[in-house]
């Protein structure tokens, strides 16, 4: 396999996470805090979401709700898609492509 690029290689691997009943405001306060676009919502050590800044636009911003309001397992993304981190990365774009439509 000399040559091919693996996730592991250019995965993110300091990945900030919050609960599922922190409040967005406390989620968009942490994402501009560390300057990252995505957050994981973890129950226990456990993936359980994603809250990307579109999530955000999308179930927030344009529908006008209060962040301080809403918890961060209202406005995820759920389930969270993974992939092994010795998959390739042509592996993990495949993947991506499939679920896009799902």
């Amino acid at each position: 396999m000399a040559g091919t690029v693996l996730v592991r290689d250019i995965m993110s691997k300091d990945v900030r996470v919050v609960r599922p009943d922190s409040s967005v405001k406390e989620v968009v306060a942490t994402m501009n805090k560390f300057n990252i676009g995505s957050i994981v919502v973890v129950q226990g050590a456990r993936p359980v979401g994603i809250i990307s800044e579109r999530d955000i636009l999308r179930r927030v911003v344009e529908a006008c709700l209060a962040p301080e309001t809403l918890t961060a397992r209202q406005v995820m993304t759920s389930p969270v898609v993974t992939i092994r981190e010795t998959a390739s990365i042509d592996e993990a774009a495949t993947l991506m492509a499939k679920k896009k439509n799902l």
